[in-house]
């Protein structure tokens, strides 16, 4: 039987809502692409130059965005979720445990996500600047005051970001409407002044483009791959709406929308070459130049909250899949379970932007850090869906090679042409994705260290708990819950806690939580219980990257034969405090830097929602 077709109301919101939350970024960028293209690397406006960089912005539209991102990818869906981590479940899900295949798409797929920290920097900088910029086109004397403005732009909305976004975010897909028709009614009557430029719809000028110019013509796609900044967004965004609604906003709105302007501008700039400080802007009628300047305000705003928001999902991905410490998540809507809230990355995002903003000073500034992360992460995406077409889908060995070599040439084409940009601020989202991934491998690599450490002098659970119920001790009434990552061995807290308090409660769970390598766990597989011996049990509960973690809330579903009552339980938590000595696990500065991690970590009561009332911690020391 098929499922029911989702109704045409429901369809219609779902489009309007993915608009406003998945188009943010991609939609902004005519703001500031065709004037760093020509202005920034003082192209000559001739009509060969203007049709060529139209037909290149065009043609990565339709091959990278259409083709590759809204056609190919989306059906390389997790269980109806998206992004680069999804993906990198998918495409190692084939690949043994521990294989060298798994390792090296296990490190692709952190790069990727280390790179989107890098990216998610620079975006809300180089919108929302470009977008006040338009100020100081009407009004020459207001450029001392657009980095404050920027600045407190930006500054606002990481304030309001505790407060969640349900209440703005029903205003995000009619504002974006809004946008996406501007850009197209005014694309449309530029295009109406200087027809011609539709002939740069075939790929003829942009291959003419690359004869005339050589080199100097290949490097100009690092400016051009402006335009395409965001593409990865539609994917990562596909489990929040569905891949129907994002295709079908894409085909319908967003496409032409971004077509028509880009391809007004270039008329303009043919027809009026001093537009080129500002083609977009330009565009405009005089008398629109001000509620232009709001409404791309609003628009930036928006994309930047998309980022935002992303970025606080791939953090929680991050966590639930062992990569880093864990942090304060908090839930902001009663409805929406995606809607989180991270104070530590809300912070440190906040305070790595207004440094950009103050340092840059402005969005042509920022166009030189602009674009490395962006083809970096399509280049990993491209590795990565071609081996899921490979294993998931059943494509022939020739077939999956032709893909990956044309999807491939294309990225790392734009990633060489960014590669210039290094020395003139493209280190900086490297540096930042240098850092990341630093973390995360060296909390994985510190999380395992500690394990093995722990295993070294852990007795193993079966015969331990035969041992203790032969000499039992003084039993109390109530649960002790012991959590743990090793299931086969006894753990240190309930040994310390016998060692110390000489009593076993009545009920005692060993309770292991497992983070699988999908998006979300089914509620009938979501906890598993065993029954060791009288009044011993063994609890599994797992969770997907994207699954709300809540403790006592998954010990509630236990069947029959454990009853769990929270105000009857008590959760007992080993506190390990980490020792780094010479020439153990690794390098002492690693083991300095996770040792720093694992003391700043949310508490384990927080992370997993249990009451503080209920939680008693008992410390023990490794070496690592």
């Amino acid at each position: 039987m098929n499922p029911p077709r989702p109704t045409n109301s429901k369809s219609s919101a779902l489009a309007l809502a993915a608009l406003g939350v998945v188009f943010g970024d991609i939609g902004t960028s005519p703001l500031y692409t065709m004037k760093e293209v020509f202005g920034g690397h003082h192209l000559a406006l001739t009509q060969g130059n203007v049709l060529g960089i139209l037909s290149l912005v065009f043609w990565s539209l339709m091959l990278v965005v259409s083709l590759k991102y809204v056609s190919v990818m989306m059906r390389a869906d997790n269980k109806g979720e998206g992004g680069i981590l999804a993906l990198l479940a998918l495409a190692q899900g084939q690949a043994p445990l521990g294989s060298r295949i798994r390792r090296v798409l296990m490190s692709l797929g952190f790069i990727g996500a280390s790179l989107f920290f890098g990216d998610s920097l620079i975006t809300p900088a180089i919108s929302v600047l470009s977008a006040v910029e338009g100020l100081e086109m009407g009004a020459p004397v207001l450029h001392p005051f657009i980095v404050p403005l920027a600045l407190g732009i930006l500054v606002g909305l990481f304030v309001i970001q505790r407060h969640g976004t349900a209440a703005i975010g029903r205003l995000f897909g009619p504002a974006m409407l809004l946008w996406f028709t501007v850009l197209g009614l005014l694309g449309l009557l530029g295009i109406l002044r200087n027809p011609q430029v539709l002939a740069a719809l075939s790929p003829v000028y942009a291959l003419h483009f690359f004869a005339t110019h050589g080199v100097a013509g290949f490097l100009i796609l690092g400016a051009v791959v402006l335009a395409i900044t965001g593409a990865e967004a539609l994917y990562a965004d596909m489990g929040h709406f569905g891949r129907r609604p994002i295709q079908l906003v894409w085909f319908a709105c967003a496409l032409p929308a971004l077509v028509l302007n880009y391809f007004g501008q270039g008329a303009l700039l043919l027809t009026n070459p001093e537009a080129v400080r500002n083609p977009f802007y330009m565009l405009a009628p005089e008398w629109a130049l001000y509620p232009m300047v709001g409404l791309a305000t609003v628009a930036t705003v928006i994309a930047s909250q998309a980022v935002i928001s992303g970025a606080f999902s791939v953090t929680r991905q991050v966590i639930q899949m062992g990569y880093a410490p864990r942090l304060i998540i908090r839930h902001t809507s009663a409805a929406e379970a995606g809607q989180i809230y991270i104070p530590f990355v809300n912070w440190t995002l906040m305070i790595g932007i207004a440094l950009l903003v103050l340092g840059f000073q402005s969005s042509s500034n920022l166009a030189g850090a602009y674009g490395i992360a962006v083809t970096g992460t399509f280049a990993i995406d491209t590795i990565l869906v071609c081996m899921v077409m490979r294993v998931r889908w059943g494509l022939g060995l020739g077939a999956t090679l032709a893909g990956m070599l044309t999807f491939l040439t294309i990225d790392l084409a734009f990633f060489s042409a960014n590669a210039v940009k290094i020395p003139d601020g493209g280190w900086f989202p490297l540096a930042v994705a240098m850092l990341v991934f630093i973390l995360l491998v060296t909390w994985k690599r510190g999380r395992e260290i500690v394990q093995l450490r722990l295993q070294e002098t852990a007795q193993p659970l079966a015969p331990f708990v035969d041992v203790l119920l032969a000499h039992p001790p003084i039993r109390v009434p109530g649960t002790a819950v012991f959590m743990t990552a090793d299931a086969q061995g006894a753990p240190s807290a309930l040994l310390h806690n016998l060692k110390h308090n000489k009593v076993l409660h009545e009920r005692v769970v060993i309770l292991n939580v497992r983070y699988a390598e999908v998006p979300y766990v089914a509620a009938d597989r979501r906890l598993e219980m065993a029954k060791l011996a009288e009044g011993f049990y063994h609890v599994v509960v797992r969770y997907g990257f994207m699954d709300d973690i809540d403790i006592p809330q998954a010990l509630s579903q236990c069947p029959c034969g454990m009853q769990f009552e929270l105000m009857d339980t008590t959760f007992f938590f080993s506190r390990e405090n980490l020792i780094p000595i010479r020439g153990a696990g690794m390098s002492l500065w690693r083991e300095h830097l996770f040792a720093t991690m694992a003391r700043n970590a949310a508490s384990p009561m927080t992370f997993f929602r249990i009451p503080a009332n209920r939680v008693i911690e008992l410390g023990t020391q490794i070496e690592i």
